[in-house]
């Protein structure tokens, strides 16, 4: 087909606007999936993403439109996540399209995420169709967001279209304007053949199988290709377009969203972001755009069942070609034996990841508390990245620690500013300034610790705003701060599974609700057992579990008391030179507990 004739787009939007459900809309007016075949939320694919209501991984779909004049269009979607853990994968999709459908749901207004989404497209190049969702709400104020979509985004909204994904309204408006305003494919005229790999999957009987966006070139079976990034050689097995099941075809023309199935089968060598061209002709210079991403939060990942260390390798391993966000490095702990020091974009992303190993790979796994990436500056003026607080450097070398920050624009209703800022000041945040979107809502913009936003900042903000608050954040500088490394101790040993770093003035409180939780978990032993939260010798919390009673006079009748007495402290003797050589094995059960709650 003409490239006049096709369209390359996506859609972006905050989380919850209805992005899944105008897709399906949009494969129901094109025809691409026949009524009886139609489900809801039909490109989300995995059980996660139904469950959870989000789109985790962008899909793909070649649709056929016929305009109202009568020509013909092949229109090639790419349906986004929302959420900002997922902001690599909307960055990957924007790169293979010329223009974005961004949606606005018509009773929240522009929301954190939507200004984020909106601000990579426009650094893309992108044309943005500004479209006014759920206007069938009686809770709607079509006006209000419109206002919102010029006055902060500065998009001119006089064209917006108003629909609605779930009943239907203005879909063709949609279809016409995508026709209209979204410019024909763009690089289609470079000398080279040269495709963007913007997701990858492994297939069990294919190999690698990745998803590309062709700008030049034809791609055919049977022609060699080279990896650009890493040079990596290799054959197309197939060619296919998704419609939205894959459908091998004979070949994938500039402008084509598509499948190549490359004859690799090392996962490692196929990055996503990457650009394929011909080995026969190879293109001098990549599609632009491609940049490792780094990722901000670290769990430890481990087997609960040592034998499965192996097959928890493997499926690491396949989850990265899926998600090149996700990084892994082998490591060990004493008390969880062998596993996998995990990189992640931000705490939704690590659970997402936690939950995909569960149930895609039938894997029990245990994970530790997630920490952050610190810097470490030692006396001698050497630099420390730290990415494990097992790995710190002893406390007299030390000259100082540096903690990552972000910068978050948080979206919520004026009347909640006061208990927000209070939650600001309780982790550690600054504000700077205050900005008014309407008489309704405002944003705040600060700068806030990374680690102090991982476990429960995003849940005491929906808590605080009744649901109606969001946030989208960018990482920051790294600052110096009062940081020191918390051990726990179980009778004098210490656990390297229960250390963290932590804030100094927050410390006193982890470590006494960690040793009062130990407490509760740890079985009794027949000797008293000191569980201790302290940084470097220095005890900052303690708990003590009693001994295990055994009565040791019962087998005396009567008799003067000086019997009794000698027995007891004969116990008392016997319990002392225990407790010195004793050990206290904690359990598996504990830990699970422990890290569940912690997490």
């Amino acid at each position: 087909m003409s490239l006049d004739h096709i369209r390359n787009f996506c859609i972006i939007a905050h989380v919850d606007h209805g992005k899944t459900t105008l897709s399906d809309r949009l494969l129901e007016h094109t025809k691409t999936i026949e009524k009886r075949q139609m489900k809801e939320q039909l490109l989300d694919a995995m059980d996660l993403e139904r469950e959870k209501g989000i789109t985790i991984k962008c899909h793909p779909v070649t649709m056929n439109y016929f305009a109202p004049d009568g020509q013909a269009y092949v229109l090639n979607l790419i349906d986004t996540p929302g959420h900002v853990d997922f902001a690599y994968e909307v960055s990957r999709s924007l790169a293979a399209c010329e223009g974005a459908v961004l949606l606005i749901d018509a009773s929240q207004g522009v929301e954190a995420q939507t200004v984020a989404n909106a601000t990579l497209a426009m650094n893309q190049g992108l044309e943005i169709v500004p479209v006014i969702n759920k206007v069938d709400l009686p809770s709607a104020r079509p006006e209000e967001a419109r206002r919102q979509v010029e006055d902060i985004l500065t998009i001119p909204a006089h064209d917006a279209v108003l629909a609605s994904g779930k009943s239907g309204i203005g879909i063709d408006d949609i279809m016409q304007a995508i026709v209209r305003r979204v410019p024909k494919p763009r690089w289609a005229d470079y000398p080279q053949a040269r495709a963007l790999v913007f997701d990858s999957l492994f297939d069990a009987y294919k190999g690698v199988i990745s998803y590309v966006r062709v700008f030049s070139g034809t791609f055919r079976p049977g022609q060699g290709i080279e990896l650009m990034y890493n040079g990596v050689r290799s054959v197309i097995k197939e060619v296919g377009t998704f419609s939205p099941r894959m459908t091998p075809c004979d070949e994938l023309g500039p402008g084509s969203v598509g499948y190549i199935v490359i004859n690799i089968r090392e996962v490692a060598d196929v990055k996503v972001g990457d650009t394929i061209t011909l080995a026969a002709d190879r293109a001098k210079d990549p599609v632009p755009g491609f940049k490792e991403v780094r990722p901000m939060v670290f769990s430890g990942i481990y087997p609960l069942d040592t034998a499965d260390y192996e097959k928890l390798k493997t499926s690491l391993g396949k989850l990265a070609i899926n998600d090149s966000a996700l990084s892994y490095t082998a490591e060990s702990s004493t008390a969880l034996g062998f596993g996998f020091r995990c990189g992640f974009l931000g705490l939704l992303h690590m659970e997402i990841i936690q939950e995909r190993l569960r149930r895609e790979y039938d894997l029990d796994i245990i994970s530790t508390y997630p920490s952050v990436v610190y810097r470490v500056f030692t006396t001698d003026g050497q630099l420390h990245v730290l990415e494990n607080p097992v790995m710190m450097p002893d406390p007299s070398a030390i000259d100082h620690i540096e903690e990552p920050t972000i910068r978050a624009h948080i979206h919520i209703p004026g009347t909640s500013i006061g208990d927000m800022l209070a939650l600001i000041q309780e982790k550690r945040g600054v504000l700077e300034r205050t900005e008014t979107i309407d008489a309704e809502r405002v944003v705040l913009v600060c700068q806030l610790p990374l680690n102090e936003i991982l476990v429960d900042f995003n849940d005491r903000l929906k808590s605080i705003t009744r649901g109606y608050g969001s946030m989208d954040y960018d990482f920051g500088d790294y600052v110096t701060s009062d940081l020191v490394k918390m051990d726990i101790r179980v009778n004098e040993e210490p656990v390297d599974a229960f250390s963290t770093i932590v804030h100094a003035s927050k410390a006193e409180g982890r470590g006494r609700a960690l040793c009062e939780k130990l407490k509760e978990l740890l079985p009794r032993q027949l000797f008293k057992i000191a569980i201790q939260a302290a940084i470097g010798s220095k005890v900052i919390a303690r708990e003590t579990l009693g001994s295990m009673g055994k009565d040791v006079t019962a087998k005396c009748y009567g008799g003067d008391i000086t019997r009794k007495r000698k027995l007891l402290d004969k116990q008392k003797e016997g319990k002392k030179r225990m407790k010195q050589i004793g050990r206290v094995d904690i359990p598996q059960e504990a830990f699970i507990k422990i890290l569940k709650n912690e997490g």
